[in-house]
């Protein structure tokens, strides 16, 4: 009997997983965590997960550790930088750079370039590099590809060691969200002369090999660039992951509120070993994390939750929302609650 009680739970539990699941998964996906069908409801990032919803996973019950204290936010890092915020700091100033986010793996920063403002060309020896552009326009100049200028909306990367370099371009200054290998110093071809850092030199060095844009296990994989307001809001298009690699994940999650909200006792689900960030890239989003207040965040805005702590983002409000979630890793485990009742 208490072998039958076990099975009904855990059989439950599956249950409740895929309910979440299936919101969040995009009928056209080969890989994990790929966005859902455009216009499709979403309640949470509760249901982003290893399988993507291409098969169903056996719910297993373990013991999960978690901190006896919550895990802290340091400094940079806050569970909600707000985009207004941000602008008022730097009132007056054309140019200008804000730490927001810094973690084991990934260094963000939302930089403005004033007009006419251009990056050294520059590269990074094993990582990828990626942008959101906030406003204004630039013009990326990437080896290997035609210029194009980005504005608004447009998602970016480069591969590691590719060189590439920003220009700022029109009137008015470009803002944008910018993504780096946490610790790593970019490297310059030799035409260059390096932008001095305080404890390090640059030294001359040969080296081969240089990452590659492709098409990966999902539709649309590791290009060059995503006009997120053409493609996807205007011309409807299923584009699910911006970038994948061994190391670095970034997927495009975008849906309704659910039309019942979920309840406070609702916990979402955690991570274990690293935090989560969220790009508000459209609409607006309702965070929930273990030990905050719950947090309403408008586009432009960027939220994140430390490592094992609870959490559960929801799209909120009228019409569509967008978030672009970065993790170190897109097989990644999602600890969620178990099924309610006797577990003996």
């Amino acid at each position: 009997m208490r072998l039958l009680k076990s099975a009904m739970l855990a059989a439950n539990a599956l249950g409740m997983v895929f309910m979440a699941m299936a919101p969040l998964t995009n009928a056209g996906a080969q890989s994990p965590d790929q966005a859902p069908a455009q216009g499709q409801a979403q309640p949470s990032d509760q249901g982003q997960g290893r399988h993507g919803g291409r098969s169903r996973p056996q719910l297993k019950l373990a013991w999960a550790p978690q901190p006896a204290e919550l895990t802290p936010y340091i400094a940079p890092n806050r569970p909600w930088w707000k985009l207004a915020d941000i602008l008022k700091s730097h009132t007056g100033q054309q140019s200008w750079t804000q730490e927001i986010s810094l973690s084991r793996d990934f260094h963000g920063q939302y930089i403005q370039m004033a007009p006419g403002q251009k990056t050294k060309t520059q590269f990074y020896a094993d990582d990828r590099v990626f942008w959101i552009v906030q406003a204004g326009q630039v013009r990326f100049t990437i080896e290997g590809q035609e210029p194009f200028v980005a504005s608004k909306g447009f998602l970016v990367q480069v591969p590691e060691r590719v060189p590439y370099s920003l220009k700022t371009v029109g009137d008015g200054p470009a803002l944008f969200f910018q993504v780096t290998p946490a610790g790593e110093q970019p490297s310059y071809p030799l035409t260059e002369t390096p932008t001095p850092v305080k404890g390090w030199k640059y030294i001359e060095a040969a080296y081969a090999g240089e990452g590659h844009y492709d098409r990966g296990p999902g539709p649309i994989v590791n290009r060059p660039y995503i006009d997120f307001n053409k493609e996807i809001v205007q011309d409807g298009k299923r584009i699910g992951v911006f970038v994948q690699d061994d190391h670095t994940y970034a997927t495009i999650i975008r849906g309704p509120a659910p039309t019942t909200p979920p309840k406070p006792t609702e916990l979402g689900h955690f991570h274990e070993n690293f935090p989560e960030i969220w790009f508000v890239l459209e609409g607006q989003m309702e965070l929930q994390v273990e030990g905050e207040p719950v947090m309403i965040a408008s586009q432009g805005d960027i939220l994140q939750a430390t490592a094992e702590r609870w959490h559960r983002l929801t799209s909120y409000g009228p019409g569509m929302s967008t978030r672009i979630p970065i993790i170190p890793r897109a097989g990644n485990l999602h600890y969620v609650q178990p099924p309610a009742g006797d577990h003996e």
